[in-house]
């Protein structure tokens, strides 16, 4: 190959692009970014970042002497793939001709429908997402967080240190329900409830209440409707809010491959090893739904550690033209910090019939729990057990190895 291009520049486009060169790949090499900035870690934006004990250059993903002698081309949003003439459309004109190319395009945030133009609103996934949102915060006030998963969990938490008033509405039963299961979802989710912050189940938002009023008492400028003083619940009840935080999940960003040949199912649908539809072509990242043998079903995977470890195998792929074996990729890995205790996931939740605490207790949030199949380990959960979290996780792996 003489040309590959990476599309995307956040972990897993940086992971590809650094295993393109570890496995000796020594031709050109383009990575294709839709945001200004270089590579940046994204996990402390939820917490250290827009706590303010951890300032941009920390967020740094590259080390001071990496040299990836990459064609770096930010700011540039992809928005077409040519599978005849092998390039990657660009939205100023451009295009990138490759012999082999990694989407790795990531997610972007769901938003509320109803809440454009109204000042006050965030969501949470970039560098300038944290930016407004933590220069917000500073400033206190009532923060209602809409959505209990885990980026909503720590944007509750790290406000509740910055000492707002925090309400968090789920419209699940039970948080954290979907990649914990319902019992330890309330386990975890309680954490809320131990520092006092409100927790509301079970109830959706029906819209968000605005100001048109700006904070200095004039008209608010073309495409601004005002700043939110309320979230307005379907039972009736109206929460009062000066800062909302929405947390509902992620799309993947794959519309810009729509009718370029790779197939598309909640996001880039891919074999065990990265590999898609079409040939010379992988996906490595939030973006992308890898087969996963074990479960025998695709699952993508929105986690840093897939995003660091899985291009390793997409890149073997790409190199030898698919012919390398796949292997099975490592249970998926997560951790989360809330409220002081260390969250830890490993595997998947939904295939138990079963979940045991095997250490620690409930009621102290220092929990060790597996998740077993007709008996077999298939998930660990650890709450400040990151010693036994870490012996059962060697496990998971060496059993699904």
């Amino acid at each position: 190959m003489r040309t590959v291009a990476v599309v995307g520049a956040s972990l897993a486009g940086l992971s590809a692009a650094r295993s393109l060169r570890k496995q000796g790949y020594d031709g050109r090499l383009v990575v294709i970014g839709d945001e200004l900035h270089r590579p940046y870690d994204r996990p402390p934006l939820s917490k250290e970042f827009l706590a303010g004990t951890l300032g941009e250059a920390d967020l740094s993903l590259e080390t001071d002497d990496e040299d990836l002698r990459a064609e770096w081309l930010l700011g540039a949003r992809a928005t077409g793939l040519d599978r005849t003439e092998r390039a990657v459309r660009l939205a100023d004109g451009r295009e990138v001709r490759a012999d082999g190319i990694v989407i790795a395009t990531g997610a972007a945030a769901r938003t509320l429908p109803g809440s454009e133009g109204l000042a006050g609103v965030h969501t949470l996934r970039t560098l300038d997402d944290a930016r407004a949102l933590r220069d917000e915060l500073v400033r206190g006030g009532r923060l209602v967080v809409i959505g209990g998963g885990f980026i909503g969990a720590e944007v509750a938490s790290t406000a509740y240190t910055l000492g707002l008033d925090v309400t968090v509405v789920e419209a699940a039963p039970t948080p954290l329900a979907g990649p914990l299961g319902a019992r330890m979802g309330g386990i975890v989710s309680a954490l809320h409830v131990d520092h006092g912050v409100r927790l509301l189940c079970g109830v959706e938002v029906k819209r968000l209440s605005g100001d048109e009023r700006s904070e200095m008492g004039v008209v608010p400028p073309d495409g601004v409707r005002g700043r939110v003083d309320a979230v307005l619940l379907e039972d009736g009840r109206s929460i009062p809010a000066d800062i909302v935080v929405v947390g509902v999940g992620a799309r993947p960003c794959v519309e810009w491959l729509d009718g370029s040949g790779v197939d598309l199912d909640n996001g880039v649908k891919c074999g065990p090893d990265g590999r898609t539809s079409l040939a010379g072509v992988v996906a490595v990242g939030d973006c992308a739904n890898w087969y996963d043998p074990r479960a025998g079903a695709h699952r993508r995977v929105e986690h840093w550690t897939g995003a660091r470890e899985r291009p390793d195998a997409a890149i073997a792929t790409l190199l030898a033209g698919g012919a390398v074996e796949p292997g099975v990729p490592r249970p998926p890995y997560f951790w989360s910090d809330q409220y002081g205790v260390k969250i830890q996931f490993a595997g998947h939740a939904a295939t138990a019939d079963s979940v045991t605490i095997e250490a620690g207790a409930a009621d102290d949030r220092d929990v060790l729990a597996v998740y077993r199949r007709a008996g077999v380990p298939v998930a660990v959960l650890g709450m400040n057990q990151p010693r036994l979290f870490t012996r059962w996780r060697k496990q998971l792996a060496a059993a699904s190895s």
